[in-house]
């Protein structure tokens, strides 16, 4: 029963945990990118520098994310099962965002993530929960079986399953207004308050009710850990959309 789930931060302290991500200027050099799955991906050339943080490390068997945000242009590049080939980098897709733009990919597109969406924006980042103390965005978050099927801003599915109970890809759900959260306290009650307002939606396939963070060493697990006694039942389904299959 998936209401008996409970929340899991994916990012804290530990470097392993999370979505890194590096800011460059328009000045940092392009270089060549080959894609598993061109069809689908923006051609290169990428702002990736050599040494850009990979997700879950230079030895991780993962997603292995690159995110790197082009802050003179606006321009978010994100790739996915990433690779140094040098000069520039291999990867399993990849994908283009012009931040000032709310333009989706084409329909059936993926990107760097399975739904089709930007990464980065829908990360839980230190300088918002605790720096600002308030987010002020949906989250992004990944449950282990999705439908084939997803709801626009997503543009593609991974999956095979036809069960209209699996979540589409680009489902978006909120914590409930009637939920209390005077037991909490930080970040994680920041974290919470966003989801009261903004939701968060799926977009990728992975362990259930996982919220992805970005990757910072000044997370404070103790104070993150209080969300694993929110159950899936305190969230309620916000209605958005046609369901493409």
């Amino acid at each position: 029963n998936g209401a008996t789930k409970l929340l899991h931060p994916d990012f804290g302290s530990n470097l392993t945990y999370g979505i890194p991500y590096v800011v460059v200027a328009d000045t940092q050099p392009k270089v060549p990118v080959t894609f598993d799955y061109d069809e689908d991906s923006d051609p290169g050339p990428y702002p990736i520098p050599p040494d850009a943080p990979i997700e879950g490390g230079s030895s991780s068997t993962g997603d292995r994310h690159i995110l790197v945000l082009e802050r003179d242009s606006c321009l978010l590049y994100e790739t996915w099962n990433s690779r140094f080939v040098g000069p520039g980098w291999h990867c399993g897709s990849g994908a283009i965002f012009n931040l000032r733009s709310n333009q989706l990919r084409p329909d059936t597109w993926t990107s760097a993530d399975a739904a089709g969406l930007p990464i980065l924006p829908g990360l839980v980042r230190y300088d918002e929960a605790v720096t600002a103390g308030e987010i002020r965005h949906a989250v992004r978050f990944t449950v282990q079986s999705t439908q084939r099927a997803y709801i626009h801003p997503a543009t593609h599915y991974a999956s095979s399953n036809t069960n209209p109970n699996a979540p589409p890809m680009g489902l978006r759900v909120r914590l409930k207004s009637s939920y209390d959260l005077a037991r909490f306290t930080g970040a994680s009650k920041v974290i919470l308050t966003a989801l009261k307002k903004y939701g968060m939606f799926v977009a990728d396939n992975g362990s259930d009710w996982f919220i992805s963070g970005a990757t910072d060493a000044r997370w404070n697990d103790n104070d993150l850990n209080q969300m694993k006694t929110v159950p899936a039942s305190a969230f309620e389904v916000v209605q958005s959309g046609t369901i493409h299959r």
